[in-house]
């Protein structure tokens, strides 16, 4: 039981960094796709603006599942680390890469630096979910044995449920982006720029769809176990909730109802997160490990659901309150000043927060 809790815990972990950092991912992408400097300059700017104050801050999510995951199955978190070495590897190169580059491109003293490191963040923002996608697919489709550095570190994650895990993740997370950007800048006033985004996530969207079905096919010849669970009742119930979800959004940004399809993306990437946890429950590593089988001790699993509660309570008000400023437009990539008029305006918003 105390096993399900805290595995319930790390899910809550991925699924927020799915939608929040996958956002961030997808506006790399974007980027990489805005087109040449001076035609994608206003497209770089407003994605710039949209992440800005926030982009770094989702990597919490991340740190937080690897250290759960690590005390809470231990076991589990070496053979997958151990056998997923190379694509794990570059993710985590390319989330550096990624955070350098994009921090480097804001002060570069000449043009053809600029774009050095906006290739680099965005081509960085491209392949980094790819990875962790793969990983994913490695892991649903049984591919991580028991054991230190037990599975193959090349087929493990070069195979078509890892190549579709990799795929999808690029797309949901272009999509996410495409939607929150979209909003962002009608709220500025930017109408031409939140149409063309809104192209962009409707085109995310179709394609997510299309490659979600072919994926079906995928995963029942190569991952027999995620699609046997799937197919029960809890799987096939978040599979209908993703794609209701999914269409609503796609209707919804059509129509410019940048809410409903915001919140509709989330519900339907949330979605897509559970319904591979229902489908793999109770296997860690199917066929092979347990959720009771890979738990820590009693005590363990006590000591990291008091942790949670505790960190919540700090974290989770702290983060809610950034996005509170970032939405309302008190927090801007650059200069405070650029979205309140004066450095003067967010100290009295922070004050009467705070008072």
């Amino acid at each position: 039981m105390l096993a399900d809790v805290v595995l319930v815990i790390i899910w809550t972990g991925v699924t927020a960094y799915a939608i929040f950092g996958g956002a961030d991912f997808g506006a790399g992408i974007l980027d990489l796709f805005a087109g040449s400097a001076d035609r994608g300059r206003e497209m770089r700017s407003q994605l710039e603006h949209s992440i800005g104050p926030v982009w770094e801050a989702n990597h919490v999510w991340l740190i937080f599942v690897l250290v759960y995951l690590w005390t809470a199955f231990p076991t589990a978190f070496v053979s997958i680390m151990t056998t997923m070495y190379i694509p794990v590897m570059l993710a985590g190169l390319g989330i550096v890469m990624r955070g350098s580059a994009f921090a480097f491109r804001k002060w570069a003293p000449t043009v053809s630096k600029e774009r050095v490191m906006g290739a680099a963040f965005a081509a960085s923002s491209f392949v980094t979910p790819f990875f962790l996608g793969a990983v994913a697919g490695g892991v649903a489709s049984g591919r991580v044995p028991l054991g230190n550095a037990e599975g193959d570190p090349w087929s493990s994650w070069l195979n078509p449920t890892s190549i579709l895990g990799g795929v999808l993740a690029i797309i949901a997370c272009t999509y996410l982006a495409a939607v929150l950007v979209a909003r962002d800048a009608t709220r500025t006033g930017r109408v031409e720029l939140a149409n063309s985004f809104r192209h962009r996530a409707l085109w995310a969207g179709v394609l997510s769809g299309a490659v979600a079905v072919a994926g079906v096919f995928v995963l029942r010849a190569d991952a027999p176990t995620i699609y046997e669970g799937l197919t029960d009742p809890g799987g096939l119930a978040m599979i209908a909730i993703s794609a209701g979800a999914g269409i609503v959004s796609l209707i919804a940004i059509a129509r410019a109802r940048h809410h409903v399809s915001r919140v509709a993306a989330v519900v339907a990437t949330s979605a897509i997160i559970w319904g591979w946890g229902i489908a793999q429950y109770p296997w860690l590593l199917p066929e092979s490990l347990t959720v009771e089988q890979g738990a820590a001790g009693t005590s363990v699993l006590v000591s990291l659901i008091i942790a949670f509660v505790v960190a919540g309570m700090i974290a989770v008000p702290a983060l809610v309150w950034l996005l509170s400023l970032m939405e309302r437009g008190i927090l801007g990539s650059d200069d405070v000043t650029t979205q309140s008029g004066s450095s003067d305006a967010l100290v009295e918003e922070l004050s009467s927060q705070v008072g």
